[in-house]
């Protein structure tokens, strides 16, 4: 648990660095909003990083890869410690920068995946939730310190910590030897995939999912009406002489090519993850497990503003003691996690993540909005704070047996992998929620569209036969490991 403590820190802190000091540092430079916003596009990273993360289950030496992508980096922060100004090369240090950030969280994960047993899931997901955010908050100590060592020596100190979080990942405890797969060849993979029509249109699925996600941040496609209909076009075709190129087979060659796809070493966890038992429930399950709370958590800060309250009660309540209760819930919600089990953590800890939604619901309908410079009824501010805490706490304590959950039924062989690809699910449910969640406060108001958001916890109850069935499945591939 020491080592979870250290490893999240260490995964936390980049990316409050990304979405710190970075937007900060360049805005006191004069640096255009339009340019500060453009930036996030480079933390596309953190969503594709499932793209690379078989790499890091084929070389498996995790300690390393966290070693190495800390020290660069530290080394992107010392170029910008000497550097001055705002130019060309500030994308590629920042996109380098995440870059190496997305790969330590791919190493970080799976090693910790391989190192805990399975009655450890709920605390280290619950000290998980905890030292990350922490690492996310260091950064605005090293805001402070900018104000009296300048942007250059804050940028110096940032760079030695990273240098010594790297060192310390180094020391942490060798990986467990697993039994691996020798896998095929790039080439011989790709030609399996392609005579076998259902794992190739999951790979076509799999290539234009990851052109959304990127169209989602960048809007490219706008300057090409066409791109779409081309592309599924395209795909189209392509099936098609897949399928034409499996009715030549014999039956002996199909067998070779099955094996073949299941063993690759780009898409052969994502194969092997879609033919396992119970597949496609779980993933809806883990679509939709936190709906509910995504949907309102966009939400909740313009609700804030439109209740009348000022940015600094909504500072220190909804986001400083917020945090502090989200930390205490996921720590409470490990706790829990591990002296039940998993799956009744699931659906106890998901009830109560959804009935803070109410506690919103309740003070969306009573509390009015739209109104400016009133003095808000202490009565109101104390079910306002109310609400805040439940919906943290129990926000908490809902993550950490969803992160257990995740955790636990990835084969710990690619784990890695498996992970980035089920953490990437998980995210696309959360923007889609937020993005969706504008549209409903506007179209029924505050107080009704919580309410909704109550009732939307509960169609993931109803895949939970299919979730225990495959946690009992992971627990028997992790025995056969």
């Amino acid at each position: 648990m020491f080592w979870i403590g250290i490893l999240y820190f260490a995964e936390g802190f980049p990316l409050g660095i990304f979405y710190d000091l970075f937007p900060v540092h360049f805005r006191q430079q004069g640096v255009a909003l339009w340019q500060i916003g453009f930036m996030s596009l480079l933390g596309l990273s953190w969503t594709l990083k499932f793209l690379w993360a078989p790499a890091i289950d084929h070389y498996r030496s995790h300690r390393r890869w966290m070693f190495a992508v800390n020290v660069l980096m530290g080394l992107v922060l010392l170029v910008f410690a000497v550097k001055s100004g705002f130019g060309p090369w500030v994308w590629v240090a920042i996109g380098a920068f995440t870059l190496f950030s997305a790969t330590n969280d791919i190493a970080i994960d799976g090693y910790t995946i391989e190192l805990l047993e399975k009655g450890e899931l709920g605390l280290a997901n619950g000290l998980r939730i905890g030292f990350y955010r922490v690492g996310m908050l260091a950064s605005g100590f090293v805001l402070i310190l900018s104000d009296y060592i300048q942007w250059s020596g804050a940028y110096l100190c940032t760079a030695i910590l990273l240098f010594l979080v790297g060192a310390a990942c180094l020391r942490a405890p060798k990986e467990r030897a697993l039994k691996t797969q020798k896998s095929i060849a790039f080439t011989q993979e790709m030609k399996s995939i392609f005579h076998h029509p259902p794992a190739f249109a999951t790979v076509l699925l799999f290539f234009l999912g990851t052109f959304w996600l990127i169209n989602q941040a960048t809007e490219w496609s706008t300057s090409f009406p066409a791109f779409w209909p081309l592309a599924w076009g395209i795909a189209g075709i392509f099936l098609g002489l897949s399928l034409t190129a499996k009715s030549i087979f014999k039956k002996e060659e199909k067998t070779k090519v099955l094996a073949a796809v299941t063993e690759g070493p780009m898409f052969g966890t994502l194969m092997g993850m879609v033919r396992r038992p119970y597949f496609a429930p779980v993933i809806l399950f883990i679509l939709t497990f936190k709906l509910a709370d995504s949907s309102m958590g966009f939400m909740i800060k313009p609700f804030w503003v439109d209740a009348g309250f000022t940015a600094t009660e909504i500072g220190l309540v909804s986001v400083n003691i917020g945090l502090v209760l989200s930390i205490l819930g996921g720590i409470v919600g490990g706790w829990i996690t591990d002296r039940t089990s998993i799956f009744k953590a699931l659906w106890v800890l998901g009830l109560f993540q959804a009935l803070s939604n109410l506690g919103y619901a309740f003070a969306a309908f009573i509390l009015p909005t739209g109104v400016v410079n009133i003095v808000i009824p202490v009565t109101h501010q104390m079910m306002m704070y109310s609400a805040s805490a439940m919906e943290s706490f129990t926000g908490g304590l809902g993550t950490a047996a969803f992160l257990a959950f995740l955790m636990a039924i990835v084969d710990k062989r690619h784990s890695a992998t498996e992970y980035a690809l089920l953490s990437s699910v998980f995210a696309l449910s959360r923007s889609v929620a937020g993005w969706a969640g504008g549209f409903g406060a506007e179209t029924l108001g505050y107080g009704a569209y919580f309410l909704l958001t109550f009732f939307l916890a509960f169609p993931a109850y109803l895949l939970l036969p299919w979730v225990k069935k495959m946690i009992r499945y992971a627990g028997d591939l992790e025995n056969r490991a």
